[in-house]
């Protein structure tokens, strides 16, 4: 994560200075600069907030003073980038401590103006804390935008599970009330738009499955390439999950399937390495079958106990008797998000929430 929190560095601080500088009528910004020295052991979340904290510091204006200048600084083309990030703190953090439905409304603008900068998607989630149902009235008029990145923050900043986000409970609490944005922007026409809409109906699909399949259902015969697309990308989850509705929502039917064991090449993996394998199935029904392949790897933890972890496999059309043989290799290779552990691991084929039996392999160093 080091090269990511460096896009909240040095060069970020400084362009930040210089825009400002001008349209706030102050060449220097001491607090931000004595940032600098603390950003070190941060993560990029956290120095967002720091440089928040020290630019309320350093401008020491009220939140009408403090929308002014970032207005004006929209001007400025250099005004642009992951400075914009701890901007858009500052100035929800000044709207809330003014506490007035008007700071409230403004603030929301001023996160719409300044997106098509970075984004709005992180700043806007205290205002959604703060009043929900305001927030999402007004981000509702957002769908209907004609900037892109607008109309994308409408969905992306009101996720349930925004990644580097904090939570907003009455949105997974209630999954139906951001469902009307949703239901504007899944046939967008920016495939922008388009994949935040997926990952949202992904999102919900952890605490309200069956709220999502049915949408899907309705979505999916929309005469529009994209709304199909949205319908698949958001269900992947629920797809590797087996979930009966999401799979018949795709027309991956219920059949009479024959899925053996995947046979492994090696039974020894060395890290770092890779395990190459070979999965077949069998349509044995009398009529054709649309099959979601799948694996799983049961990864050893570190207490010695198995975890799987469903990967995507392939999608086939299988006529009446036909089999199918699919390969793959899958690396075994060191990952910020997966440490590798040494012991028996297992894989296994789902194959429209049809498991086989499962081979065994050793990973060693």
């Amino acid at each position: 994560m080091g090269a990511m929190n460096d896009l909240l560095g040095p060069e970020a601080i400084e362009g930040l200075c210089r825009s400002l500088s001008g349209v706030a009528g102050r060449p220097a910004w001491p607090t931000l600069r004595e940032a600098e020295a603390k950003l070190g052991p941060l993560s990029i979340r956290g120095r967002a907030d720091l440089l928040a904290a020290a630019l309320v510091a350093d401008l020491a204006v009220d939140y009408g003073g403090a929308s002014a200048v970032f207005r004006t600084a929209l001007d400025d083309a250099a005004f642009t980038g992951w400075m914009i990030w701890p901007v858009t703190e500052a100035a929800v953090t000044l709207a809330l401590q003014d506490g007035s439905i008007q700071a409230f409304d403004d603030a929301l603008a001023l996160l719409s103006a300044l997106t098509p900068r970075l984004t709005g998607e992180f700043a806007i989630r205290r205002l959604l804390l703060r009043d929900l149902n305001r927030a999402l009235g007004i981000m509702q008029h957002w769908t209907s935008h004609p900037d892109e990145q607008v109309r994308r923050l409408a969905s992306e900043g009101t996720r349930p599970y925004l990644p580097w986000a904090i939570r907003v409970p009455g949105i997974i609490a209630r999954p139906q009330s951001t469902f009307p944005i949703l239901e504007a922007l899944h046939t967008d026409p920016s495939q922008l738009v388009r994949r935040s809409v997926a990952n949202h109906l992904n999102d919900i699909a952890r605490h309200a499955p069956d709220q999502v399949v049915a949408t899907a259902a309705r979505w999916k015969d929309a005469p529009d390439d994209g709304a199909a697309w949205v319908v698949r990308h958001g269900l992947r989850t629920l797809v590797k999950k087996a979930h009966p509705g999401a799979l018949a929502v795709l027309g991956f039917a219920p059949r009479a399937l024959s899925v053996p064991a995947p046979r492994l090449e090696t039974s020894v993996v060395h890290l770092p390495g890779e395990l190459r394998f070979e999965a077949e199935v069998s349509n044995e029904s009398a009529e054709a079958a649309r099959v979601a392949v799948d694996y799983l790897v049961h990864y050893v933890k570190a207490n010695g106990a198995l975890a799987p972890k469903v990967f995507k496999l392939a999608v086939a059309d299988l006529a009446p008797g036909e089999t199918r043989r699919f390969g793959k290799s899958h690396a075994f290779r060191p990952m910020t998000t997966r440490v590798h552990y040494p012991g028996r691991h297992a894989l296994q084929l789902q194959v429209n929430g049809v498991l086989s039996e499962t081979a065994g392999f050793d990973v060693v160093p």
